[in-house]
């Protein structure tokens, strides 16, 4: 029983399920154009905004009446107010998520996993099995901690690499599911493209865990002297 109980746990973390092919790569492209904002950038083309999200979203007009006030009126205040603004979010935050699924559903996530991993050693001093942890921390914190924590407790990473991608992940935890629902609320009055707030979000996750592993490498290098 004994010897049973040491066998590794493989089923979690088989390379076989994330296997990428050109279905995947190109839900990626279309991801990358859909959300960047580059298809409005060509006035001869008109007709590549119709899948352009910031167009496809929309905005609400003016009432004639008054020709300044949304339906939520000047002026207002308080919750009754704060409630109205949020429920004006719901379309834009529904669909920004509905085709995050789409996507994924198509490998768009897989193939991200597949470009993110030959960085991650030279970058940050990680295996590359961890870029499954670190993409799905993207979506969603607690499936990322959860496959962070699989993975320190099956040996396959050690103190040191969980203190790094700690800080990876807690730098814009969520990044993808935030960005999009929480951030929309100000994506109406953005003056650049979606992708440049969203792509200086993703670098300075990078930055946050080179900076965590210098100091590990630089003041806190003995205590992990017994680590393989």
């Amino acid at each position: 029983m004994s010897e049973e109980n040491k066998e590794p746990k493989k089923s979690s973390y088989n390379p076989d399920e994330w296997k990428v092919g050109p279905k995947g790569f190109i839900a990626l492209l279309v991801a990358i154009l859909f959300f960047s904002g580059l298809l409005v950038k060509f006035p001869e083309m008109k007709w590549l905004s119709a899948f352009d999200f910031t167009t496809l979203t929309g905005k609400f007009g003016a009432i004639q009446a008054t020709g300044k006030s949304t339906f939520v009126g000047s002026g207002g205040a308080g919750a009754r107010g704060g409630f109205l603004f949020a429920l004006t979010l719901v379309p834009s935050v529904m669909f920004a998520l509905g085709m995050i699924e789409v996507l994924d559903h198509y490998g768009a996530i897989k193939a991200a996993q597949k470009c993110l991993t030959p960085f991650l050693k030279p970058l940050l001093g990680i295996p590359g099995l961890t870029g499954l942890a670190l993409i799905t921390d993207l979506q969603s914190t607690d499936a990322g901690a959860v496959l962070t924590k699989g993975l320190y407790d099956d040996g396959l990473i050690n103190k040191k690499d969980l203190v790094i991608m700690g800080a990876w992940q807690y730098s814009g935890a969520g990044m993808i599911a935030n960005y999009f629902m929480i951030g929309s609320a100000l994506f109406a009055n953005l003056t650049c493209a979606l992708l440049i707030p969203f792509s200086l979000i993703f670098i300075f996750k990078f930055v946050g865990a080179i900076y965590v592993r210098i100091m590990l490498n630089l003041f806190y290098k003995g205590d992990f002297q017994d680590e393989q």
